[in-house]
């Protein structure tokens, strides 16, 4: 991505350093992104375990000697600029498209475990958005983990994570976050996996139509760039996911999507940009 000379955004609390607790948000990999790393790092999965660790246990921030990398520091400075460059986009497309005004989320950067609106998190659930605080989490190592255990590399595939996440930001402006979560508390499991589907999906098409207005605005984007995303998106799948750590799939556990699914979505909002496309709800499930 070409990003050089591009402002950062001041909606981010920098918390590098600082101790908490435990539990979750709505991550981008969520709990199979932990699970998997768990598996790649032990040879192992406790889905239950995690799934425990993602009920919500508080915690106070003790500040701790921590000194980032230069790497670290420039994954940093970058994740600024694109949180900025979504505030750039989304305030464009709610006046065009919305007929509303954007309010931009706050990015929180952290290291090992935060306290959030939603209760304590550690960084094993992947980044992640709080609707309580209206606030998106990322732990930088998580893009080093894209790298190393999933093989997703590439500036824009960091930006796409970002973008998700703040695309579950959108959906809780539009209202669609809200409404699918209370579904999802009146549902038996396997419907109420079937909604996150949808509602992750959203994130995906949401984060392509991010990008294509980012180019349209900004010129940024090469094809390397799209089909490192695109890579991204495969291998954040629930199918590949659950494939690479346990060998076969169980569908009915899904919660984010398929690669294919997740690859369709986030084409769709980059080659649209517009939110008229955008509808995961109203269609079959098997037509997702």
């Amino acid at each position: 991505m070409r990003m050089e000379g591009r402002r950062t955004s001041s909606n981010v609390d920098d918390r590098r350093g600082m101790s908490t607790g435990k539990a979750a948000g709505l991550g981008i990999g969520g709990l199979l992104i932990a699970g998997l790393v768990m598996y790649l790092l032990n040879g192992k999965i406790d889905l239950g375990g995690l799934l425990q660790q993602a009920g919500g246990m508080g915690g106070t921030e003790v500040a701790q000697d921590y000194q980032p990398t230069a790497q670290e520091e420039a994954l940093a400075e970058f994740s600024k600029q694109i949180l900025a460059s979504t505030e750039d986009v989304w305030t464009k497309v709610f006046r065009e498209q919305v007929g509303a005004k954007y309010e931009p989320p706050k990015m929180v950067l952290f290291t090992s475990a935060v306290q959030t609106g939603c209760g304590g998190a550690t960084a094993s659930v992947g980044p992640f958005y709080c609707s309580a605080d209206r606030s998106l989490y990322i732990d930088l190592s998580f893009f080093s983990q894209m790298k190393q255990q999933l093989g997703a590399d590439g500036e824009f595939a960091y930006a796409y994570v970002i973008a998700h996440e703040v695309g579950h930001h959108v959906e809780n402006l539009l209202g669609t976050l809200g409404q699918v979560h209370q579904k999802m508390q009146q549902s038996d499991k396997t419907t109420a996996n079937n909604w996150s589907v949808r509602l992750e999906l959203q994130a995906d098409f949401l984060a392509g139509v991010w990008g294509y207005h980012e180019d349209k605005m900004f010129n940024s984007i090469d094809e390397q760039d799209i089909a490192n995303a695109i890579r991204c998106s495969k291998v954040i799948g629930d199918d590949y996911l659950q494939k690479k750590s346990q060998g076969y799939t169980v569908p009915d556990a899904f919660t984010h999507g398929t690669s294919a699914q997740r690859e369709k979505w986030l084409k769709r909002g980059l080659q649209t940009g517009d939110l008229r496309y955008g509808d995961t709800y109203n269609i079959p499930y098997s037509q997702l």
